[in-house]
């Protein structure tokens, strides 16, 4: 199944926040932090008012509660306004 999102809107995959501090030491789930540090899968057309910045395969730094989580064959998905992408990441 394929995402298309509409207007302004980007698809992303949060990327796995590494599972042991610096110094080797193994985080439990309770003390990781939610990632915010994301790929983009797919990108809107955008509107007259916004233009899109992002292109698929950027990786972007987003707000740390923004968008809305969608699960798609066992994936999970983040799809949020371009608004909310912070900046990307190089």
């Amino acid at each position: 199944m394929n995402i298309k999102p509409l207007a302004d809107r980007v698809v992303v995959k949060m990327i796995e926040a590494e599972e042991t501090t610096k110094s080797g030491i193994v985080l439990p789930g309770s003390a990781k932090e939610k990632p915010q540090i994301a790929e983009v899968k797919a990108v809107g057309p955008g509107t007259d008012e916004v233009k899109m910045h992002v292109k698929v395969g950027d990786k972007v730094l987003i707000s740390k509660y923004a968008g809305t989580e969608v699960k798609i064959d066992d994936v999970e998905y983040t799809i949020l306004k371009q608004s909310d992408i912070l900046a990307i990441v190089e």
